[in-house]
């Protein structure tokens, strides 16, 4: 891959027209366009710190396996359990994200087929929806890093014209637009609570899950050209471009509302999907969402991608059951074909919950949030305590190492208490957020497995994706 191919994932990943628009319903209700559209600059801004760090840590120690490895090089002590410990933070959150990616799509894709087909949107179309595309993403990935990185290379731009295409469409077509104070002023609340700042605080949630995934550029390096330079690149300039793209569209966006009521719908409604047809009729609004169909597929398949790389890297050190099996290489394809279908298969299982909770859709997207920022910032932790003895890459931050480093870990403990409370109030079985139950036990079947077997035999990261070792595989599927 080259340095635009690995710059390519992340942003594919972070998506702004699959994040920002997935959410963009639980936006409308918990916080209204005030916290729409001033928390993202905040929470991306918050972010780019974080994503700062990882980078200088990710120069150091260009690895696909990323951020457990990070851990197990920085551990002053302990190594191996903080290695166990992120990989599996880090594994959650890779298969949230992927679960609330391609959930997003199916939301869309359903929202879509109900217009031109009649292909009512309902919880059991939408999960038979979010299958079917897991499968095209599984199956995409078995062809091979090359296909994938072309595809990537294709999401940028598509991406970008999209963005404009859908603002400037918005802005020109319709005959009806907000005012600034309702755009940059206006707070909704149909939550439930009545505590207004608790209210806009849940509404970061939009900002900060459409901020995830950035770490695909630490998890690909190993096939990426000069990785010490341009992974790092990769993590922050994803970060830049999709704050800027993000925040044009979220703008332009609620500047087109019509009709609020209209916009929020049943729970089944996709309130973008609704803007777009409002705005500019039946038939514009459907190419519009086609757009942000197409974008999300791009957005899921590279997700299954860095997911995928995640659970190889992870499972080549013996750390996920039946390890020997996940982390085999496709003779033929050249790619870790069975970790691609355990990505797909563990997010499949994520998005279950839809059938009968209402709100299991901000729960994955909860959990993927918590997950990763977990795994993202204990490196980061790491790095703090070892101080001027830590070894920096070709790319470091120099003196504002330290204040970044610490801003990112306090802010990540924020978000993780942040995004387990109730989200709807009252609480019930339809709208219990499940997001601690499935961070919990996670966490307790990884911390059960240490404590009875893995502590005797995990020692960390025990291939390093060294140029030897990479050529040692080469060898291996060229005698095929």
């Amino acid at each position: 891959m080259s340095g635009f191919s690995n710059f390519a994932v992340s942003f594919t990943i972070i998506s702004i027209l699959s994040g920002c628009l997935t959410l963009y319903g639980f936006g409308l209700n918990t916080g209204g366009p005030v916290v729409i559209v001033w928390g993202w600059p905040f929470v991306g801004l918050m972010t780019l710190l974080v994503g700062l760090a990882m980078a200088e840590v990710c120069s150091s120690y260009p690895t696909a396996g990323g951020l457990y490895y990070w851990s197990a090089k920085l551990a002053r002590r302990n190594g191996a359990a903080w290695s166990w410990f992120t990989g599996w933070f880090n594994f959650l959150g890779q298969v949230a994200v992927t679960a609330g990616i391609d959930f997003g799509a199916a939301f869309f894709l359903n929202a879509f087929l109900d217009l031109q087909f009649g292909f009512t949107a309902t919880p059991g179309h939408t999960i038979l929806l979010f299958g079917i595309i897991l499968v095209v993403h599984g199956l995409l990935n078995t062809f091979g890093v090359k296909l994938v990185a072309r595809l990537n290379d294709i999401s940028v731009w598509w991406h970008i014209v999209g963005v404009l295409v859908i603002v400037a469409v918005l802005a020109f077509v319709p005959d009806h637009h907000q005012s600034a104070s309702f755009v940059f002023g206006h707070f909704v609340n149909n939550t439930g609570w009545t505590s207004t700042f608790y209210v806009a605080l849940l509404g970061l949630l939009l900002a900060q899950y459409t901020f995830t995934g950035y770490d695909a550029s630490a998890h690909m390096t190993e096939e990426t050209h000069d990785s010490a330079r341009s992974g790092p690149r990769g993590i922050v300039m994803s970060i830049i471009v999709s704050l800027v793209a993000g925040w044009v569209l979220l703008i332009g966006l609620t500047f087109a509302i019509q009709s609020y009521d209209s916009a929020t719908g049943t729970p089944t409604a996709v309130p973008p999907a609704q803007i777009f047809i409002d705005a500019v009729g039946s038939t514009g609004g459907k190419l519009l969402l086609l757009i942000v169909i197409g974008a999300q597929l791009f957005c899921g398949m590279s997700s299954v991608t860095a997911n995928s790389r995640m659970i190889y890297a992870f499972s080549r050190d013996g750390a996920l059951p039946a390890s020997s099996f996940w982390h085999r290489v496709n003779k033929r394809t050249r790619t870790p074909t069975n970790a691609v279908w355990l990505a797909a298969g563990g997010a499949f299982v994520l998005g279950l919950p839809y059938l009968w909770n209402n709100t299991a859709y901000t729960a994955v997207t909860s959990i993927a949030v918590i997950g990763l920022y977990i795994a993202y910032v204990l490196p980061t932790f790491l790095r703090l305590r070892q101080g001027d003895s830590f070894q920096r890459g070709p790319w470091h931050l120099g003196r504002w190492s330290r204040p970044i480093g610490t801003v990112a870990v306090i802010w990540v403990c924020f978000i993780t208490i942040l995004f387990m409370l109730p989200q709807v109030s009252p609480v019930t079985v339809q709208t219990f957020n499940y997001t601690p139950v499935a961070v919990l036990v996670v966490l307790g079947f990884a911390g059960l497995w240490w404590l009875a077997s893995a502590r005797r035999w995990f020692n960390g990261p025990k291939v390093q994706g060294t140029p030897e070792e990479l050529a040692a595989i080469e060898r291996d599927l060229d005698s095929v």
